[in-house]
């Protein structure tokens, strides 16, 4: 918002200050006069969460008094959950990433971004010791803001220990009964706490590919955290860097591309469906892309920097499924290749041949 608006354009209000937290929260209907008294054609308010009631006001200040604002938080959750006027048809709805490898350029570093993730903030730091300082940093803030302070769970514990679990099972499918007995807590549970996630924007369902949808609901999905520095903060594996041809890496490096492919998709504004396949323990494929006007494809996710018609096996096999499908293994082969009629690209290349880059 800074960068967008100067000082001469908008009013900014932040609702971290304590006393304007306390200001507005007692009586919300301040901000109007808060407003007129700066006569600017547009308002930023950050952590608008922390005070719903403020809503009422600005939906009021839209309607009569034609000002814009810019409203800035970290979750809509308690917004949701606590009845808020959330000024349906009268603003746009943004989410914001970790940031994308388009966004970071030259600076982009792939196996900075596996090892350590792409918050904003971590490419302030230059050393993996100020990168795990501020991911648990990081972590211990939002469970402390998102959790304690918005008083979203009952009890912290048990969800301390769902985190650490969650993320060391980040791309797999997830199964609520094991995870609530790891926790020892009961699968409801579980499931709610996977909703906190999704609404708090620390990730994603991915769920199984069917053509009837009822199929579709009796299968479970898989989930992707959003960021795989502060994943691997949750899980502890931070502190030893994951290398090539190992097995996390692997896992990382399919969380990276498929968070990568859903970023550039949300920003790009259309209408998209993501899913997965998988036919047995041997059989299945990464990720599905559907979008309206343009054909169906069928994305293979692997690590390896040569890729090989060893690698080829799972979209072979269901290539009959999909006549009209378009068959992908995204790498970090350099190397443009097709093996079977399946086209092998790096990652960014075939980022870029599925048409979202310029969309951003």
């Amino acid at each position: 918002m800074k960068h967008l608006f100067n000082a001469h354009e908008a009013q900014t209000i932040d609702l971290l200050d304590n006393e304007m937290f306390a200001r507005l929260q007692s009586n919300p209907q301040e901000l109007e006069r808060m407003v007129a008294n700066h006569n600017k054609e547009w308002c930023i308010i950050d952590e608008v969460q922390k005070v719903p009631a403020i809503l009422d006001t600005v939906h009021a200040l839209i309607e009569g008094k034609k000002i814009k604002f810019a409203l800035t938080g970290s979750s809509a959750r308690k917004l949701k959950r606590g009845g808020a006027n959330l000024l349906a048809g009268r603003a746009f709805v943004h989410k914001l990433f970790p940031l994308t490898h388009l966004e970071l350029g030259s600076d982009f570093d792939l196996d900075l971004t596996l090892n350590y993730g792409a918050l904003a903030k971590i490419t302030d730091f230059t050393s993996a010791r100020e990168r795990i300082a501020y991911l648990r940093a990081y972590t211990e803030t939002y469970l402390k803001e998102e959790i304690l302070i918005e008083q979203i769970i009952r009890s912290l514990p048990p969800f301390r220990r769902f985190l650490e679990i969650s993320a060391a099972q980040d791309t797999e499918i997830v199964n609520y009964s094991n995870v609530a007995r790891d926790v020892k807590s009961d699968p409801k549970n579980i499931s709610g706490y996977y909703t906190i996630l999704e609404d708090t924007l620390l990730g994603f369902f991915l769920e199984p590919y069917h053509t009837s949808i009822r199929k579709r609901q009796r299968l479970s999905p898989k989930f992707y955290w959003f960021d795989t520095g502060v994943r691997r903060l949750l899980c502890g594996t931070i502190d030893i860097a994951a290398t090539p041809k190992s097995f996390e890496y692997g896992s990382l490096f399919e969380s990276f591309v498929i968070n990568e492919i859903y970023r550039l998709l949300t920003y790009s504004e259309r209408s998209f469906k993501l899913s997965y396949i998988r036919v047995d323990q041997s059989l299945e494929i990464d990720l599905i892309i559907e979008r309206s006007g343009l054909p169906t494809y069928l994305i293979e996710i692997k690590s390896s920097d040569f890729i090989n018609d060893n690698h080829t096996s799972g979209l072979k096999s269901l290539a009959r499924n999909f006549p009209e499908g378009r068959r992908m293994i995204l790498s970090r082969d350099k190397v443009t290749k097709a093996i079977d009629g399946i086209t092998c690209m790096h990652w960014k290349a075939g980022i870029a041949e599925i048409g979202i880059e310029q969309q951003v």
